[in-house]
């Protein structure tokens, strides 16, 4: 992220860029997932503060203000904190202002929040939003007001038309239900990449390399995970992109009960213990279930195997497939 500013409170931004630094265009949200509603808002920071010669920057929150005010109903995220700071360094942002969310910063009044964080001393200029767009305490603000308040402090207010899919808006809380329901496929479309596992290598059973095939398992640092099944997918570990089929579920075959998720990866030997690993899933093979025996197991990881070397050679020579991230 060389060239991006990840900063963690008002102070911070003052130090690093100065108490009379260019202007700012800005995007304020969450933005889990960065699906392809939130690339069009960022997208149009970037184009906007490149036009007019101030720094493109968004402010987020961590963690997610529903842990906060409703701990129950609070969503699981699809994306880390590190992930959603490397794709807004990717789309060209010069800055993230990470607030912590926290009952102080829920108690703020929205004419508040703009005074002394968008103003004072973001600069702000212009401020892209979508039009469900709330802030302040009790998310009291709205962009009726946001515009009011613009309009007093000298800053533009742009409403960014939502993004559809098949006739329905695109939004975190779908994707949550495609990924947990495993229709990878259909996440992938709507976050414009696959959707993506991050954590470490862990010690699984061992049984991979002796009875059946060896296989990464990955302990995930995401709270929300695929549904059990098998899918075709592709793990980046040292820096490196493989293309693999990944199992999640308990191994029923072996009687199992503890979660686990499992990738062999094509055209790999080495034998790795720990270190990071990421996972990318493109595309549910099957459901898990259980076998009768380790060899009939085999034989249909053989097939699933096939099945995922099928899917990529066909996205491979596809024109449409989806953009890798």
């Amino acid at each position: 992220m060389s060239g991006f500013a990840v900063l963690h409170s008002t102070a911070e931004w003052v130090e690093c860029f100065g108490p009379s630094a260019k202007h700012t265009v800005v995007s304020i949200g969450n933005f889990d997932g960065l699906h392809l509603g939130h690339q069009k808002i960022l997208h149009g920071v970037v184009e906007r503060a490149g036009a007019s010669g101030c720094a493109a920057a968004v402010i987020t929150f961590d963690p997610h203000p529903v842990k906060v005010l409703r701990p129950a109903q609070a969503p699981q995220m699809l994306q880390t904190l590190q992930q959603r700071l490397a794709g807004f360094a990717a789309f060209g942002l010069d800055a993230a202002l990470v607030l912590r969310f926290d009952a102080a910063l829920a108690a703020r009044p929205a004419e508040e929040f703009v005074s002394d964080i968008l103003v004072h001393p973001l600069r702000t200029t212009a401020i892209l939003v979508g039009a469900n767009f709330r802030f302040g305490y009790r998310q009291a603000g709205n962009v009726a007001l946001l515009e009011e308040l613009g309009r007093r402090f000298d800053f533009a207010v742009e409403i960014v038309e939502p993004v559809a899919y098949e006739g329905v808006v695109i939004s975190s809380t779908a994707i949550r239900h495609a990924v947990a329901e495993g229709r990878v496929a259909e996440a992938a479309r709507l976050l414009g990449q696959p959707f993506a596992l991050t954590g470490r290598v862990e010690r699984g059973a061992g049984r991979g390399g002796t009875v059946l095939v060896p296989t990464l398992n990955l302990s995930p640092e995401q709270e929300l995970v695929p549904g059990n099944g098998v899918y075709a997918t592709e793990t980046l570990v040292g820096g490196k992109l493989y293309r693999s089929a990944t199992n999640i579920g308990i191994r029923p075959t072996f009687d199992g009960t503890r979660r686990s998720i499992e990738s062999h990866l094509f055209d790999f030997s080495e034998q790795l213990t720990t270190g990071p690993l990421e996972v990318r899933f493109w595309k549910r093979l099957r459901d898990e279930r259980k076998f009768n025996s380790p060899e009939e197991l085999l034989r249909q990881i053989t097939v699933d195997l096939g099945q995922a070397r099928e899917f990529f050679r066909h996205m491979d020579l596809s024109p449409t497939s989806a953009p890798r991230g």
